[in-house]
């Protein structure tokens, strides 16, 4: 099992394949595990890494706070000791907000971004919002992590065809640190850099699947506002789209790296 200390921490990461570094975020309460069927595509023609980041999956669970900040220079950390900076980010969730964090951080380590059902922040605007996060602090306190979990699947992964992810899905995020996940929580709420994504100098990709929580127009408004960047909208997937739809999320990705390739060489 790879794992290497940073900030004294230990990290759990994988590593396959050859060529340009691509660098996995997965989503909250889950960990590497979100990108199965994007590791062995892509480790065909790059060198893929996935890390479980902070309080998640096999990586270390020290107690909170935690902050995005941190999140993404953990991340920038991991590539610099593996030797792979510049890398390709590609996010999922709250791991797409840790790869925004990285490309206004650390520009020197991005070189091209993806970011998959996620934004440049999570800013709770109506009461609707921030009862949705604060039932989810209640659950986890009053309920435990399997009744989040419950929750949480069930919309994600709503067809009879889908039980196995489900029930998958479910029972990773139950198998959660409740204080770890709510750390995590709490780092993503109330985060934003909407301010500084104008100065992103590298290529961008944003992912959006037309049933996502958040709706497609909104990552047209916030693309808008990044020099060059596209958006390339998933059909029939939800916000766990590397695993609902994985097909059209590699398709949509690797000519997106062919074509931040060539306007980088």
């Amino acid at each position: 099992m790879p794992t290497t200390k940073i900030q004294g921490h230990d990290f759990y990461y994988e590593s396959t394949g050859e060529g340009d570094p691509i660098l996995f975020l997965h989503g909250l309460g889950s960990s590497s595990i979100d990108w199965e069927f994007q590791i062995p595509a892509f480790a065909r023609s790059h060198r893929v890494i996935a890390m479980d980041v902070r309080g998640h999956g096999r990586s270390a669970k020290p107690a909170g706070p935690y902050t995005v900040k941190q999140m993404a220079a953990d991340a920038v950390a991991l590539l610099e000791q593996l030797g792979a900076v510049p890398a390709h980010i590609v996010g999922l969730s709250m791991g797409g907000m840790i790869a925004f964090q990285m490309a206004v951080d650390a520009p020197q380590a991005v070189r091209s971004l993806t970011i998959v059902n996620s934004g440049p922040e999570m800013i709770l605007r109506t009461p609707e919002q921030k009862a949705g996060i604060e039932a989810r602090y209640t659950i986890v306190r009053t309920q435990g992590m399997r009744a989040l979990a419950k929750i949480v699947a069930g919309p994600l992964f709503p067809n009879p065809d889908q039980a196995a992810l489900r029930q998958r899905f479910e029972d990773q995020v139950a198998g959660n640190d409740p204080e770890a996940y709510l750390a995590a929580l709490g780092a993503i709420n109330g985060w934003s850099v909407t301010d500084r994504i104008g100065a992103i100098g590298c290529p961008v990709l944003i992912v959006a699947s037309d049933q996502d929580y958040t709706p497609v127009e909104w990552k047209h408004f916030y693309a808008a506002q990044i020099p060059g960047a596209r958006v390339v909208v998933l059909n029939d997937s939800r916000h766990a789209a590397p695993l609902d739809q994985p097909e059209q999320l590699n398709r949509a990705v690797a000519e997106f790296l062919g074509s931040a390739v060539l306007r980088r060489s």
